[in-house]
């Protein structure tokens, strides 16, 4: 018997290597993930309570943000420039699409930051690292659940009643977090490396925002360019979530464009995140 229980005690004094895979595709560690979820959990409500600690308005920035901004692209493009809005109250019309606005460009720059923000974990520690993305992009969630309440009032002040195209208002959401999970791994990945990519990423983001339709109709977009326009897969996700809300023209065939380009974008920011991980703990 003795033999045995020295094999057993063998066994369990084996060394396990935990490290990422160098294959190029090594595959979704799904199981992993979901063994590891608490972490991802306590990583997004610690995102969640440095947003707002010792801050004078709190979660009210939530609110106050897109408020403010509705009221200054009211002003500008709403009364000023008088941009089309298909038939949509100007504020209702704004406020829909800074919503989900404001949770992805958040989503996408906490992701792109993650890494560095949980470095001495990273260095220290193994654990899948697609969690630290996937849990920076919780947070913002709350704050686009807060939002929509605020929206409610909006479509009973100027009486927009949603039609069932309501119904698809979470496949939008869904399609954000997907795009800006695409785009938070591929920045992640870039941003440990290059440090120079928080420096880049406001200008992305601020380009992004004009070439996307948030405070003007993507029917000012005519014919054949909405395959080109289509190819910011935010400008079709952005159209949808209103037409879902507060209704107007429903997205048309481009939407297959932004759908194709959303899944390429998620296939390479993966990717390359899967790729370069093995090397984050010595550079970070």
């Amino acid at each position: 018997m003795q033999p045995a229980a020295s094999e057993d005690a063998a066994e369990a004094r084996r060394w396990v290597d935990n490290e990422p895979s160098g294959k190029w595709f090594p595959g979704i560690p799904v199981a992993e993930l979901w063994a590891e979820r608490e972490l991802a959990l306590i990583l997004a409500l610690k995102d969640l309570k440095l947003r707002y600690k010792q801050t004078f308005f709190g979660v009210a920035w939530v609110l106050l943000q897109p408020l403010v901004a509705v009221l200054i692209f009211s002003l500008v493009f709403g009364r000023a420039a008088g941009l089309p809005t298909d038939g949509i109250p100007y504020p209702v019309f704004a406020y829909t699409g800074l919503a989900l606005w404001f949770y992805f460009t958040a989503a996408v720059s906490s992701a792109a930051q993650c890494l560095l923000d949980n470095k001495e974990l990273v260095a220290k520690v193994y654990f899948p690292r697609l969690l630290a993305p996937i849990a920076s992009m919780l947070p913002g969630l709350v704050d686009l659940a807060v939002s929509l309440p605020v929206i409610a009032v909006f479509l009973a002040i100027w009486t927009v009643a949603p039609g069932l195209a309501l119904l698809t208002l979470p496949l939008w959401v869904l399609a954000t977090v997907v795009t800006a999970l695409g785009a938070g791994l591929l920045l992640a990945g870039l941003n440990v490396r290059y440090r120079d990519v928080r420096f880049v990423l406001g200008f992305l983001i601020q380009a992004w925002l004009f070439a996307t339709p948030v405070v003007y109709s993507i029917s000012l977009i005519k014919g054949s360019w909405r395959y080109l326009y289509a190819l910011n897969p935010m400008a079709s996700i952005v159209a949808g979530f209103r037409w879902s809300i507060a209704g107007g023209p429903p997205p048309g065939l481009e939407v297959l464009v932004s759908g194709g380009v959303v899944v390429v974008l998620l296939a390479v920011g993966f990717l390359y995140f899967t790729h370069v991980e093995r090397s984050f703990a010595d550079v970070i």
